[in-house]
């Protein structure tokens, strides 16, 4: 499957999308990137004068990329249009911050994928290859009621 069509077949869309590139995709796990720019909405109000990537938004594109595109991957001809993942849990170490205008690479590991649960090891590293935020996060892909 065609990196760019599993970034075409996410979910998300501005500016709820975080992921930029993906550069690797297989059985086993994903890699991709995301520019955290400046103008996202959340700097505004997350640390007056002192900007930092919230947690959460963190964590969010750690899902995307480690987890959901990683999900997409996986089903390949069995994703139909009613197809949903929901994202179930996240247990996350946050390591440094993460500014505006930082470029992230997530890497996740497949833990497993079985009855439509599918739950990942994720890293996320700064360009200078530091761990910035890791841990493991789990979906269902199942379809919409």
């Amino acid at each position: 499957m065609e990196l760019n069509n599993i970034i075409a077949q996410l979910p998300y869309s501005e500016p709820f999308l975080f992921v930029d590139e993906l550069l690797h995709v297989d059985e086993n796990g994903a890699t991709g990137t995301f520019t955290f720019r400046e103008d996202l909405d959340f700097y505004k109000g997350h640390f007056k004068d002192n900007p930092v990537t919230p947690g959460v938004i963190l964590t969010e594109t750690m899902a995307q990329i480690g987890m959901v595109c990683l999900g997409i991957f996986l089903l390949k001809d069995d994703l139909k249009k009613d197809t949903v993942v929901a994202f179930t849990s996240a247990d996350m170490q946050f390591l440094k911050p993460v500014y505006p205008n930082e470029k992230v690479t997530v890497t996740s590991q497949k833990t497993f994928f079985r009855f439509g649960k599918l739950k990942c090891d994720v890293v996320m590293k700064n360009e200078a290859g530091q761990e910035v935020c890791k841990g493991i996060v789990a979906g269902m892909i199942t379809t919409k009621l």
